[in-house]
C-alpha cells in the first residue's frame, strides 16, 4: 500500500481563496495524494474568552483574539465547495478538518474518502459521533492525548458508524521540537489498537516523515506554505515548495526501498557475486597428486571456482591437475 501524503495547506492561505487554490496546485505538482485545509464556524468553535496558544501569539502577535484571528483566515462553505472542485479540476484529492457538528455534516456531504479529525477534537463526545454518522472513513490525529482517550474516541466513533479510522502519531507544539517527535510512539498506536497508523508531523524538517514511512506510515500528514515569511500562525512550522517535493521524493523512495521484507540477492547486485567473492586458488604452483595444504592454497576473486565455505573439505585431497600460481583449483 502506497503511502498517502496529504499537504496540509491549513490556513496557510491567509483567507485567500485564490492563494488556497495556488496551494492545492503546488501540492498537486509536488506529488502529493491530498491537500487538507481546515472548515469551521469561527462562533462554533471557540469562544470570545479562549486565548490564542502561545506559537500563535509568537506568529501573529497578541493584538487579536482567537476568535478574531480564526474569523480572518476561514473560509464560508460555499468557498470550500469552490475549492473542493477546484482540486477535483486539476486531479487532487480535497480534505479538510472540520472543527465544529455544521462542518462535519457540510464535508460529509461533499463524499469524501475521508474525514480528517484534528487532535483538538478527540475529546468532543457531540462531535464525534457527528462524524460517525456520516459513515465516512476517519483519519484521527492523537496529538495531545493517551492511549485511553484514543480508546474512547475510537469507541464513539465505531457506535455512530464510522467504517474505519487510521490514527495518526502527532505532537501539536508548532513546531515540535525532535526530541519530542516521539516517532515510536506510532508504532505503540498500531500494536495497542491494531489499526493502520501514520504520521502528523510539526517538526521543522522532513526526516521524520521519511522515518514514519520506513516505520510503516500509511498515511503522512505535512503542513506547507508558498513562503514560510508570509504572515499566519503556521508558516513558519511548514515546508516550502521545494522542500514538500524533496520530502515526497524521498518518502516514495523509502516506499520502493523497502521491498518485500525477504533477504534475498536482487537482480541488480546477482551480476557482482563471482566479481566481490572469492575462490580456493593455488598460492603457489601445485602438482598433480601433491596435498592441498594451507600452506599451498589461498583464497582469491573471483567467486567463480570452488567456495571458500569448501576449505575444509579440499585440505588433504590430492591435487587431479597441475595449478599455476594464482589459477584457481578444480576438484575431480
Amino acid at each position: 500500500m502506497s503511502v498517502y501524503i496529504v499537504a496540509e495547506a491549513g490556513v496557510n492561505h491567509n483567507g485567500s481563496l485564490e492563494m488556497a487554490k495556488e496551494l492545492a496546485r503546488v501540492a498537486k505538482e509536488c506529488g502529493a495524494d491530498a491537500v487538507k485545509y481546515q472548515t469551521a464556524v469561527p462562533e462554533l468553535v471557540i469562544s470570545k474568552f479562549a486565548q490564542k496558544a502561545e506559537y500563535q501569539k509568537k506568529t501573529t502577535g497578541e493584538q487579536e483574539s482567537q476568535l478574531e484571528m480564526v474569523r480572518r483566515l476561514h473560509f464560508d462553505f460555499a468557498a470550500h465547495k469552490e475549492l473542493k472542485e477546484y482540486c477535483d479540476s486539476i486531479g487532487i484529492q480535497y480534505l479538510s478538518a472540520p472543527f465544529d457538528i455544521p462542518s462535519v455534516e457540510f464535508l460529509g456531504s461533499l463524499k469524501l474518502p475521508w474525514m480528517k479529525v484534528p487532535s483538538g477534537e478527540i475529546t468532543n463526545l457531540p462531535y464525534l459521533e457527528a462524524v460517525g454518522r456520516t459513515k465516512t472513513p476517519v483519519i484521527l490525529s492523537t496529538g495531545m492525548s493517551i492511549l485511553s482517550e484514543v480508546e474512547d474516541a475510537l469507541t464513539v466513533l465505531e457506535d455512530a458508524g464510522c467504517p474505519g479510522v487510521v490514527l495518526l502519531h502527532c505532537n501539536t507544539e508548532y513546531p515540535t521540537p525532535y526530541e519530542d517527535a516521539n516517532l515510536g510512539a506510532m508504532l505503540d498506536l498500531a500494536d495497542q489498537f491494531g489499526l493502520p497508523v501514520g504520521l502528523s508531523d510539526h517538526t521543522t524538517g522532513w526526516e521524520c516523515d521519511v522515518a514514519a514511512a520506513a516505520l510503516g506510515a500509511v498515511v503522512i500528514e505535512k503542513h506547507f506554505t508558498l513562503d514560510k515569511n508570509l504572515p499566519g500562525p503556521d508558516q513558519k512550522a511548514s515546508l516550502n515548495p521545494e522542500e514538500l517535493r524533496a520530502m515526497v521524493q524521498a518518502v516514495r523512495r523509502i516506499e520502493v526501498a523497502m521491498g518485500s521484507g525477504k533477504k534475498q540477492v536482487s537482480p541488480s547486485e546477482a551480476k557482482n557475486k563471482a566479481v566481490a567473492r572469492k575462490s580456493i586458488v593455488a598460492a603457489r604452483p601445485i602438482k598433480k597428486g601433491e596435498v592441498f595444504t594451507a600452506e599451498n592454497l589461498t583464497t582469491k576473486r573471483p567467486g567463480d571456482g570452488v567456495s571458500p565455505m569448501r576449505w575444509y573439505e579440499v585440505l588433504g585431497t590430492e591435487a587431479a591437475f597441475d595449478f599455476a600460481e594464482d589459477e584457481p583449483i578444480r576438484l575431480r
